[in-house]
């Protein structure tokens, strides 16, 4: 299902949970992944963001739907599931 408006998170500092002490802290919500790419997280197996989040999608049993978010920990990239975000800090 593609994203038609924008996450109500975009633009908002949000805590990630810390499972398996993988990510976790302080994390810059862009948007919905497929409003940026155009096209779901599933359809971009290259993508370095994609990659790693497909490892915690299997590895903490997270689900496989687009209601995923990309956003920034410091400078770098992650996708994260909304199931994942413990809380609103701005």
């Amino acid at each position: 299902m593609m994203h038609e408006e924008k996450s109500p998170l975009a633009g908002q500092t949000v805590i990630v949970k810390c499972q398996d002490n993988l990510l976790g802290g302080e994390f810059i919500v862009e948007d919905w992944w497929d409003r940026l790419l155009g096209k779901s997280w599933t359809q971009c197996p290259s993508n370095i963001a994609t990659i790693n989040y497909t490892l915690r999608v299997h590895r903490l049993k997270l689900p496989m739907d687009d209601e995923v978010v990309y956003g920034k920990i410091g400078s770098l990239g992650y996708l994260v599931h909304i199931s994942e975000i413990e809380g609103e800090m701005t």
